[in-house]
């Protein structure tokens, strides 16, 4: 497994090496000299490589950076372009960083600028060179840093963020209405800056991508950790959601019990019908659901399933479709969904396509 570099002189070190392996694959390139952090008045660069292709003089200027975020690239690409046009057409730009995703490596594509990582990525087109070598993941660290944006108090901003991506917030009217501190919200607001799935405006900040955004929360979701626990009913149809509302009714302040998962789903963007009920309660909700809907324990043949979370923040963002009845929001059912095993993705892209389509 590579070690990722832990300083700018480590990572420029790799970066020149991943390099030289690379262009070393290709008979026709013969290599000259690699020079790290080149001296030169004009230095844009962090690596300057002098090769030579079927007798052709090549330079190539590599821009090196820690973050292979979009919005770093971009920032990035600026740098090589304007080298590589000062050294003129013997010059090939390319970017390098520790790991770039899908959407950087189009961003470079787009610029026509060569790129590699040191994760495996690589594309170098010029001359009679064409080097292309994809990676089919990303490294742990990159999981693990994406992962972090989707904890539960961050995932409390994304849901506020989602309801109306066009709207620009400040940091702290947006951690009042996510209940989280300002840093928590300083922080997603960086992640999402960097990777482009937010713009600034002179009103705050606001989501410039949340397709993106809530492809990435879809790919990386993990069922929420808590208490699950199955039950049977003897109440079906419209007792059934009599009974519920009734539960829902009686729910104090302290107390929450919502629809969750397909019974939600059923509410807000109904897609056939599933014989288990599904809901999230606090302890105090868990109660009254047991009374009002007169839950037995079921360790088979269950058909209401009931998840105590840990993390409470999921209570916050409810609606009510019909009077009466609560349920958690479009995105947190969306998520739950997809989690749910084929059928339940086909009821999660029709309530995208139904309560989740947002407008360029």
């Amino acid at each position: 497994m590579l070690k990722m570099p832990e300083t700018v002189k480590e990572l420029e070190q790799q970066a020149a090496s991943a390099l030289g392996k690379a262009i070393a694959e290709v008979p026709a390139i013969r290599v000259e000299n690699i020079e790290i952090e080149p001296a030169s008045p004009d230095r844009g660069v962090d690596i300057i490589a002098h090769i030579n292709v079927a007798d052709k003089p090549r330079i190539l200027v590599c821009e090196v950076k820690q973050s292979g975020q979009p919005r770093h690239v971009r920032t990035g690409l600026l740098q090589l372009r304007d080298y590589a046009a000062h050294l003129g057409k013997s010059a090939v730009p390319i970017f390098i960083a520790p790991y770039l995703s899908p959407e950087a490596q189009a961003l470079c594509k787009e610029n026509n600028v060569g790129f590699l990582d040191l994760a495996g990525n690589a594309r170098l087109v010029f001359d009679s060179v064409f080097i292309e070598k994809l990676v089919s993941s990303a490294p742990p660290a990159e999981r693990r840093e994406l992962k972090s944006l989707f904890k539960p108090k961050s995932a409390q901003i994304l849901r506020a963020l989602l309801q109306d991506p066009k709207r620009a917030w400040r940091v702290v009217e947006l951690a009042k209405a996510a209940a989280v501190s300002l840093g928590h919200v300083s922080n997603v607001r960086a992640a999402l800056l960097s990777r482009e799935w937010a713009q600034e405006s002179e009103d705050g900040f606001f989501l410039s991508k949340p397709d993106a955004l809530l492809d990435a929360w879809r790919d990386e979701y993990e069922s929420p950790e808590g208490k699950r626990v199955g039950f049977y009913t003897i109440l079906h149809g419209s007792a059934f959601e009599a009974a519920a509302r009734q539960a829902f009714a009686a729910c104090s302040d302290q107390e929450k019990a919502v629809f969750a998962s397909f019974s939600a789903a059923h509410w807000l963007a109904p897609y056939g019908r599933t014989g288990t009920q599904y809901f999230y309660a606090d302890e105090a909700g868990l109660e009254r659901l047991k009374q009002c809907l007169k839950l037995s324990p079921s360790p088979k043949g269950e058909n209401v399933v009931v998840t105590v979370p840990k993390d409470r923040g999921l209570l916050l963002d409810t609606v009510e479709p019909a009077a009466g009845v609560y349920c958690t929001g479009d995105i947190q059912t969306y998520l739950d969904l997809w989690g749910a095993g084929e059928r339940g993705r086909e009821a999660a892209e029709h309530l995208r396509r139904m309560r989740l389509s947002w407008q360029a």
